[in-house]
């Protein structure tokens, strides 16, 4: 079985789309994009300094258009609000944090300019939520998983992310993360993130109010595979449920430990990270040891990416429209 993953807010690097406008089309597509979300996706991803995309408002439209583009290179995404190409049942998927909406769209629960709507607007409401108080993550490296949760409620913060592999995300106050540097978990290692707010915390509950008013209008579709949700590894075949979901994530703990246990309960043994790559493959091989893993880091990457995909889709009949009922009403 194959995985396919979306990276989150963090992974973004300046001129990160730049190799990709080599590409027949990608400009235009880029140019299209950049009127759904408000933004001038080729500025932020060709020209745009590292503190430019590192604000909110910025970086979530830049990833999940970066995931986009690889995903209609490799001719995974529907078009004229078609969902796309029929795929077999040996593909999963899986999105951390805002990569959960690329992962959507990759999967045709959702389309291009829906999604590239909702992520302007939701890089939007997070920043604002962002604004009201001085509030960032850090990541956790080591230590005891359970003695690293304990120590950061003991300082007022929260676990926003785990992400297995020894990896537990700090998030809160900038008062707590200061005592959090003069009082690391034993036996672990901090590194502040790239980040502009306390993602996925109570911080974030006026961003994911505002945000539920706008999702209301959307019109998402099934899922022509399964989607692993960031709340508790449930597998949710898209729909209404799933979009509940994406808004009521945006307060809530990632659980990326246990979106990998179920890609290890499901057999998955490829994976393949769209960009911007390399943090999710570098997860899965630390926690899922032996499995095949390709990071799409640029175009040069899509040959090999087309062969994977076609080795875990090649002959598998198309999907059917009938579901398993709990898996069909999951939410994230």
């Amino acid at each position: 079985m194959l995985a396919l993953l979306a990276p989150g807010q963090g992974a973004q690097t300046p001129g990160q789309l730049t190799p990709w406008l080599d590409l027949d089309g990608a400009d235009a597509r880029l140019r299209w994009w950049s009127a759904a979300a408000g933004l001038d996706l080729v500025d932020a991803g060709c020209h745009a300094d590292a503190e430019t995309i590192r604000d909110t408002a910025v970086a979530q439209p830049l990833i999940v258009a970066s995931g986009l583009l690889a995903a209609e290179a490799l001719g995974l995404t529907g078009t004229d609000n078609s969902p796309g190409p029929p795929v077999g049942p040996n593909v999963i998927a899986a999105g951390h944090s805002v990569g959960e909406i690329t992962a959507a769209t990759i999967a045709g629960a959702l389309d291009a300019e829906t999604a590239l709507v909702f992520v302007a607007a939701r890089g939007r409401a997070m920043a604002q939520a962002s604004a009201l108080t001085p509030t960032g993550m850090t990541a956790v490296l080591g230590g005891d998983a359970e003695e690293v949760s304990a120590h950061l409620t003991a300082l007022g913060l929260v676990p926003a992310n785990r992400n297995g592999a020894g990896q537990i995300v700090a998030a809160g106050s900038l008062e707590a993360l200061a005592k959090l540097d003069a009082d690391p978990p034993p036996g672990a290692r901090l590194r502040k993130l790239s980040v502009a707010g306390a993602f996925h915390t109570p911080y974030m509950e006026p961003g994911r109010d505002s945000l539920r008013a706008l999702a209301a209008g959307m019109r998402p579709r099934a899922a022509r595979w399964p989607l692993v949700t960031n709340a508790e590894g449930a597998v949710s075949a898209g729909g209404r449920g799933l979009v509940d979901g994406l808004v009521n994530q945006v307060a809530a703990p990632v659980r990326w430990d246990l979106c990998l246990a179920t890609l290890r309960e499901r057999g998955v043994t490829a994976i393949l990270e769209f960009p911007p790559a390399g943090t999710l493959t570098a997860i899965a091989r630390r926690e899922l040891r032996g499995i095949r893993t390709l990071a799409v880091k640029g175009p040069d990457d899509l040959a090999a990416a087309r062969d994977l995909i076609a080795e875990h889709t090649a002959a598998a009949p198309e999907v059917s429209d009938q579901r398993n009922p709990t898996e069909a009403g999951a939410a994230l």
